[in-house]
């Protein structure tokens, strides 16, 4: 799995509001859907669908060209995420009947929201008795739907708890020249997060490049962590 965003310098991915959350250059929105154009499958959560009017397709012709060049779908699969099942049925996402639309939840989502869900969504897909388990809900995309390379947009709480879980393989971070400040502004990383600096996520750079004023940023996730080898079945799962 890799992960991608755009990161102010103060490591705000939104305004505290969440009424800002497209920030940076072209550039880096081609990149978004250069990275969506390698990817079996693309995940958000909640709340980044329903404030930010996304749809998490493929994007133009020449995306899903390089995407049936490179052996996979002509369009990605999409898998929005949501704990509790509460999703806008109005957002965008819904509207846009490109490809195959997953929702990924768990018990704590009620009967009526679900069968909301179920007529907006080509399936949905409860994982986990009152939190959703991510390696439970990652094995079964790969079992029922193929998908081998996941990439995930955010939001914050959602990558949290993939990093938690020992997930993530890869983070692509866009550095943006902006400043938004604010204590509830979301960050890359927000949720539960991790209790000591022994816990730590750890990262190695691959590779580092300036476009204008941005930096674009590759790390690759160090799999020899501390965390991700004491990890325990209820950090697994995002609340």
């Amino acid at each position: 799995m890799f992960l991608n965003l755009a990161m102010t310098v103060d490591g705000k991915i939104a305004t505290a509001n969440r009424r800002v959350s497209s920030f940076s250059s072209p550039r880096d929105q081609a990149l978004l859907l250069d990275l969506r154009a390698q990817a079996d499958a693309v995940m958000a959560g909640a709340r980044t669908v329903d404030l930010n009017g996304i749809t998490l397709g493929a994007g133009a012709a020449k995306y899903r060209r390089r995407r049936l060049r490179r052996g996979l779908a002509e369009r990605n699969l999409r898998v929005v995420v949501s704990g509790a099942g509460t999703l806008n049925p109005r957002a965008a996402i819904f509207r846009a009947r490109t490809s195959p639309l997953i929702i990924l939840t768990s018990g704590r989502a009620s009967q009526r929201r679900l069968k909301q869900l179920r007529r907006l969504a080509d399936q949905v897909k409860s994982c986990g008795a009152r939190e959703l388990d991510f390696v439970r809900a990652l094995r079964w995309l790969r079992r029922v739907w193929g998908v081998k390379r996941l990439l995930c947009e955010g939001g914050g709480a959602l990558n949290d708890a993939l990093f938690r879980a020992g997930l993530v393989d890869e983070l692509h971070l866009t550095l943006c020249p902006k400043v938004f400040g604010g204590k509830a502004a979301p960050t890359i990383a927000d949720g539960q997060g991790l209790g000591s600096l022994h816990q730590a996520v750890r990262l190695r750079l691959k590779s580092a490049r300036r476009s204008g004023a941005e930096l674009f940023l590759v790390y690759r996730v160090l799999r020899s962590a501390p965390r991700a080898r004491s990890q325990s079945k209820s950090d697994n799962r995002l609340r």
